[in-house]
């Protein structure tokens, strides 16, 4: 939950309600490769984004408890159209639109892939009225990229609140992540959009995910 008074109740029940959410049946509906192929925006959506191979799609898979929702590989930028999931039932209120967004940040993929896929995330950021944050993966042994910083200026001129996400927090030390951490915050302290907490996520141990169960079920 956003406040720090809260009651070990209060704190349980933020962590149930995000555990019900991400229990629900969890639909792939479609790809979208232009903006007219968006489904309506009726329900609450959350979006992640994230550098190819930063462990996006295994972030995605731990937290719905499936291991193919959002497929896995190492070749960089696989994704390479807005993929859109259903979480809950799609005739109630209480569902949930969760996009795996195209990876981004490879180096090898061509200028024109690029320039679609920026002007894809453009569209796609000022169009979508019920997008309620876009959460940002980042490697958390490397912390920040140049590339994470573009999407964050994408971010902020778009008005889109977006919250970074440091994953595969099991493959570094505590004080090494700690740092990292802090040095996150301290850059994201400037951009108008970003929400301040930062958050460590290990997929394979599951480490800080059920806190973002709850964060995203608060929105729903």
């Amino acid at each position: 939950m956003t406040g720090h008074d809260i009651t070990e109740e209060e704190q349980a029940a933020y962590l149930e309600r995000g555990r019900l959410l991400f229990r629900a049946n969890c639909e792939f509906l479609l790809g979208a490769a232009a903006l007219e192929q968006l489904p309506e925006p009726n329900a609450t959506e959350v979006a992640f984004a994230g550098r190819s191979n930063v462990g996006k799609s295994s972030l995605l898979n731990a937290l719905t408890g499936r291991n193919s929702l959002a497929r896995t590989s190492n070749t960089p930028g696989r994704t390479q159209q807005l993929n859109f999931f259903f979480l809950g039932e799609r005739n109630k209120k209480d569902g949930l639109y969760v996009v795996d967004l195209p990876g981004y940040g490879y180096a090898k993929v061509s200028k024109k892939l690029v320039k679609d896929w920026v002007k894809l995330m453009r569209e796609y950021l000022r169009g979508r009225p019920n997008l309620r944050r876009v959460f940002v993966s980042v490697d958390g042994r490397h912390g920040l990229k140049d590339s994470d910083k573009e999407l964050m200026s994408m971010l902020d001129e778009t008005a889109v609140s977006y919250q970074i996400v440091l994953t595969k927090s099991d493959k570094a030390k505590m004080a090494e992540m700690e740092k990292t951490v802090a040095k996150t915050e301290k850059v994201i302290a400037k951009n108008v959009a970003a929400h301040p907490k930062v958050l460590v996520t290990s997929s394979v141990r599951g480490y800080g995910l059920d806190e973002l169960r709850g964060i995203i079920a608060e929105m729903t």
